[in-house]
C-alpha cells in the first residue's frame, strides 16, 4: 500500500485521538467499524460506582435488618439519568476521530 506522508500523519493522529495502534484503526476503517470517541467518562464512571455502593449498602443493611423501608426513589432517578447520558452518548454514532 502506498500512501503520501501527510496522509500517513493524519492516520496516526487519528489513531491517537482513537487511543488506537495505527494497525487497529485502519483495520476498523476498511471493515466499515464505527470508532466512538468517549472523553470525559470519568465523571460518569465515579457516579455510577458511587450508586453501586449506595446500593450495596442498602441491601447489606436489609438483609441485616436494620432498615424497615427503604426509598430508593432519589437513587432510582440518578440512576436513570445516568443511564440516559449514556444511551445519548452511544445513540450518536458518529466518527468522532
Amino acid at each position: 500500500m502506498r500512501i503520501s506522508d501527510e496522509d500517513l500523519q493524519k492516520l496516526h493522529h487519528k489513531a491517537a485521538i482513537a487511543n488506537l495502534s495505527l494497525t487497529e484503526y485502519i483495520t476498523k476503517c476498511g471493515l466499515g467499524k464505527q470508532i466512538f470517541v468517549i472523553d470525559d467518562l470519568d465523571e460518569v464512571i465515579r457516579q455510577q460506582k458511587a450508586i453501586g455502593r449506595n446500593l450495596n449498602q442498602l441491601t447489606t443493611l436489609c438483609n441485616m435488618d436494620k432498615v424497615d423501608c427503604v426509598n430508593l426513589q432519589q437513587l432510582t432517578d440518578e440512576y436513570v439519568k445516568l443511564n440516559q447520558t449514556l444511551t445519548e452518548l452511544l445513540d450518536r454514532k458518529r466518527w468522532a476521530a
